[in-house]
């Protein structure tokens, strides 16, 4: 990989690479004279070229929020090829990722402005005549189509649990299709405005990872906030100021703030069958033992609600 990888961005020939995470792509810290980069090997066969080019173009488009900028390669394309998988070089972006056991409030709220932000770009810009980004809609999701794997099978679930999940899910179905797909609900969104994904320094708050940008509800950027923690006790908090941040920008109706819980769930059972077709990462073996038994709490609230 290493002579590919110098090959393709003129790295220097003592460059140094460390592998920090591992999730749906594998992520590199490269260090190469004293300069720093973040490189994207992506998982085979989750997204196609068009579609990272489109990504990347999205990226470039946006200048009001704080993001990680892709680092051309020596043919002046963003997307090489390298160890047999698409691969992207970012600019590094100091700063350490918010933990729950922080105060979040200010975080949710601030993070709920670049939301809003996104959204009022997204709405406006004039897409690439060539742009292609995957829906995120109920089909996707927990349908037919199922792309991050079939909750049936999700991580620690067992099939006594199945008649409380499928009630709730065919509870979203209906909730979602009665909320409507207008652009001016659904549209281009980041998808995974989590916690993980968020840089923070001295008060500044850099989004990275658009890896699974594309169309889906503007409220479901909400919910992927308290993704993994839905069941934290600031998580309700951390939803109320995310919303206030938002009509700092964007005025939200009281559909959009009442499909919110729906949306949360709809992310929680999504996450529940993405981490069983990802048992092998560090993150489903911290969660094996808990995160089913969670999600069918969080079940029972949300039916009783």
């Amino acid at each position: 990989m290493k002579n590919e990888l110098a090959r393709a961005y003129n790295l220097g020939a003592g460059f140094n690479s460390t592998r920090i995470n591992i999730s749906e792509n594998q992520t590199y810290r490269i260090d190469d004279g004293g300069k720093t980069y973040a490189l994207r090997l992506a998982r085979p066969g989750y997204h196609t070229r068009q579609e990272l080019n489109s990504e990347l173009a999205w990226l470039q488009a946006i200048k009001d929020v704080p993001t990680a900028k892709p680092i051309r390669g020596q043919d002046q394309q963003f997307v090489q090829e390298i160890a047999g998988h698409h691969a992207v070089l970012f600019a590094w972006v100091e700063g350490v990722e918010p933990q729950i056991t922080d105060n979040l409030a200010s975080l949710a709220e601030h993070l709920g402005t670049i939301a809003a932000q996104l959204h009022e770009h997204a709405l406006a810009w004039q897409r690439p005549a060539t742009f292609t980004r995957p829906r995120w809609d109920f089909a996707a999701s927990l349908g037919h189509e199922m792309r991050w794997g079939d909750w049936r099978n999700g991580l620690g679930v067992e099939p006594k649990m199945w008649p409380l999940l499928a009630t709730v899910i065919n509870q979203i179905e209906t909730k979602l299709k009665a909320y409507g797909q207008s652009p001016q609900r659904f549209n281009l969104i980041h998808g995974d405005l989590r916690l993980a994904n968020l840089l923070q320094k001295d008060g500044k708050l850099t989004v990275i990872d658009f890896d699974d940008c594309g169309f889906g509800w503007l409220m479901y950027d909400a919910a992927t906030m308290i993704s993994f923690h839905e069941n934290e006790p600031q998580a309700g908090q951390m939803i109320q100021s995310w919303i206030k941040g938002y009509s700092k920008v964007k005025p939200l109706s009281a559909e959009d703030e009442a499909i919110i819980p729906t949306l949360i769930m709809f992310r929680r059972i999504l996450l529940l069958a993405w981490l069983g077709s990802h048992s092998e990462i560090e993150l489903a073996q911290q969660l094996r033992d808990t995160f089913a038994d969670q999600t069918l709490q969080l079940c029972k609230a949300y039916l009783a609600r």
